[in-house]
This record gives C-alpha cells, sequence and structure tokens, in this order.
C-alpha cells in the first residue's frame, strides 16, 4: 500500500515538474506583449480561476480547515504567494538575468534544507547525493553558455536568494495541510499570488495586453501553475517537502527540452550533462528505501482515505452515517489514528513524522 502511494507521489511531483517546465518557454513567448510583474499575476489568476471553474463544473465541496491549518495555509500565500515574488522583482531590476537564473535553482536547496533541519524530515546519504546531483544538473541548465555570469552587487542577488527562501519556506508550509484537497488549496494559492501581483503590476504603471495575451497567459497559468501546483500538493502529501522538492527540480530539463522545439535553440552538450546529472539525482531517489520499527502517536484529523485496501492506519469504525461506506471508496470524515507501532518501508508522508 505505501509503496502504491510513493509511486504515485512520484508521478504527480514528475508531472507537476513537466508542467511547469514547459510554462517557462511558453509564457516567454507573451514577453513581449506584457510586463513580468503583469505576466506574473495574469498566470497565478490564471491558475486559480482555471482551477475554481473546474471545482463549480464539477460540484467539489467546499474545504474546512482548522484554525492551525489555515495558519499554514496563510503563512505558505503570504511567504510564496506575496513577499517571494516582491523579492524576485526586486533582484531582477538590478541584475542580469543569467545571474537571476542561477540562483533561482537554490529553492530546491532551501526547501530540502528547511524540511531536513527545521521540519526534522529524515534523510540519508543516498538522498543528499541525488538532491546534489539534480541542483547540479540545473545549475548546468541555468548556465550561460559564454560564461558572462554579471551580478551588479550583492543586494540584488541577496533579494533573489531570499526569494528562494522564501518558496522554500512555502512549500514546507504547504506541507503541513497537503492532505485536503489539492485542487483547493492551489486555488487559494493562486487566487491570492494573482491578486498580490495584480495590485504590484498595476502600482508600477503596467499596460494591460491584448485580449489573446490575456487568454493565452490563462491558460498557460491554468496548466503551469493550477495543475502543477495541485499535483505539487499531492507529492508532499506522499513524499514530504524535500523529496518532492528534488523531483520537481527536473523542471529546468523539460523547459529546456520544449525550447529546443519551439523556440529553435540548438541541442548543446550543456543539455545532455544537466539531464544527465538529473536523471543520477532521480535515480538515486527512485532506489531508496527507508524501513524499520517506528511508533505512530495517537492523532485526530480529517482527509480522504480508503478502507479495506490494507492500511492499518484507516481502519477506524464509522458512525451510523458512514456505515454504508464500500470498501475502496473514498471518503472524508474526522477520525483517530490509535497509537501503532510497526515496520514496513515508508517515507515522510503526511503520517510518517516521527524521530529517527
Amino acid at each position: 500500500m505505501r509503496m502504491n502511494l510513493r509511486r504515485t507521489g512520484i508521478a504527480a511531483a514528475l508531472i507537476a515538474a513537466l508542467l511547469f517546465g514547459l510554462g517557462t518557454p511558453l509564457a516567454k513567448m507573451l514577453l513581449e506583449h506584457a510586463s513580468p510583474w503583469l505576466l506574473a499575476a495574469l498566470l497565478y489568476l490564471g491558475s486559480g480561476g482555471g482551477l475554481w471553474v473546474m471545482r463549480m463544473l464539477r460540484g467539489t465541496p467546499g474545504v474546512q480547515l482548522t484554525r492551525q491549518d489555515w495558519g499554514w495555509l496563510a503563512g505558505a500565500i503570504v511567504s510564496g504567494g506575496v513577499c517571494a515574488p516582491v523579492l524576485l522583482m526586486s533582484g531582477l531590476a538590478a541584475m542580469s538575468a543569467s545571474g537571476a537564473a542561477l540562483l533561482l535553482n537554490a529553492e530546491a536547496v532551501f526547501t530540502a534544507l528547511l524540511a531536513w533541519f527545521v521540519f526534522r524530515e529524515n534523510f540519508d546519504a543516498r538522498i543528499a547525493l541525488g538532491m546534489l546531483a539534480i541542483v547540479a544538473g540545473s545549475i548546468v541548465l541555468a548556465w550561460p553558455p559564454d560564461n558572462a555570469v554579471e551580478i551588479a552587487s550583492v543586494w540584488p542577488a541577496l533579494a533573489v536568494l531570499a526569494a528562494c527562501f522564501a518558496w522554500g519556506l512555502d512549500n514546507n508550509l504547504t506541507r503541513k495541510v497537503a492532505l485536503a484537497d489539492a485542487s483547493w488549496i492551489a486555488m487559494i494559492k493562486g487566487l491570492s499570488a494573482g491578486a498580490s501581483n495584480l495590485v504590484l503590476a498595476c502600482i508600477l504603471g503596467a499596460q494591460w495586453p491584448g485580449t489573446a495575451t490575456v487568454m493565452g497567459a490563462a491558460l498557460i497559468g491554468f496548466l503551469s501553475y493550477g495543475a502543477s501546483l495541485a499535483l505539487f500538493v499531492i507529492a508532499l502529501r506522499h513524499l514530504g517537502s524535500a523529496r518532492t522538492g528534488a523531483y520537481f527540480s527536473v523542471a529546468p530539463f523539460f523547459g529546456a527540452a520544449l525550447s529546443l522545439l519551439l523556440l529553435g535553440e540548438p541541442l548543446t552538450l550543456q543539455l545532455f550533462a544537466g539531464a544527465a546529472l538529473m536523471g543520477l539525482g532521480v535515480a538515486l531517489h527512485l532506489s531508496e528505501r527507508h524501513e524499520h520499527l517506528h511508533a505512530h502517536a495517537p492523532i485526530e484529523h480529517a482527509h480522504e482515505h480508503l478502507h479495506g485496501s490494507g492500511d492499518p492506519h484507516h481502519e477506524h469504525v464509522h458512525d451510523n452515517a458512514l456505515d454504508a461506506v464500500a470498501p475502496g471508496q473514498g471518503h472524508s470524515h474526522v477520525h483517530r489514528h490509535q497509537p501503532l507501532k510497526h515496520q514496513h518501508a515508508h517515507f515522510p508522508d503526511s503520517h510518517h513524522r516521527h524521530e529517527h
């Protein structure tokens, strides 16, 4: 059962990286018609608005979060949806795009470091080496061919690094509410980030682009930000922050590959080297096997789960209203996990946050 959840998490993380990576060259084609800040707002609003429409058409019920979970989500929105874009644009205003591209790879590093040393996710030498290989691959892809990396001063670079830290914190805070409806979380984050960026773009005097540009940005935002973020949340649920961040870090490879097709960029040794390093990192993560005797403390929470699937964490008794739920049918309600001690292969998902 746990291995199936792990495969689900890995697939979700890689597809999220694919969608996000493909969005970069597509969005670049729209920069001729909209300012970077306004385009970011349109992408985020397309993400949140598209998910809202999808949920309305499907009749998806709303989500009830606890006060503590609202705190985690609010922190994620402020750090990743408000602070990070402001910091990034502040840095980009005074430094080269090539230098900023290199520094943006620090997001995966900050995500992992915060997960490991602040939020206490377990890791071993294999996972750490895999993370280093993936980050090295992304740096190879981002490094300008002529080695002309120019950073005007230390302050713009620190602003971009601060943005990466804010996004890393966002990833870890979002993991705290990852058991909730993934599309709802992505919708709230998209609408909040889009609104804040739109206000900032208007303050800076951005000119509204044509209808085709707006619609194109909305569609790209829905796929590369909305659907990608929803899948990212699912991956967080099953893999934890650091491992999800590592798999998601292959997004630059997908973006570079599409650039070959859409923008006519040349196939280079740089692309092969970056792909090889990322492939090595993903292989190290895929071959991880973490198993030991561990104890689960009692906990009470609500999220969608199954019965009759062999998962001992969700074999509880229902009240009369839920007695008719068939085995294998997903449903959500407040339930209590009893103390449990056992041994099996597992990963730092939302039910395995124990000490090592």
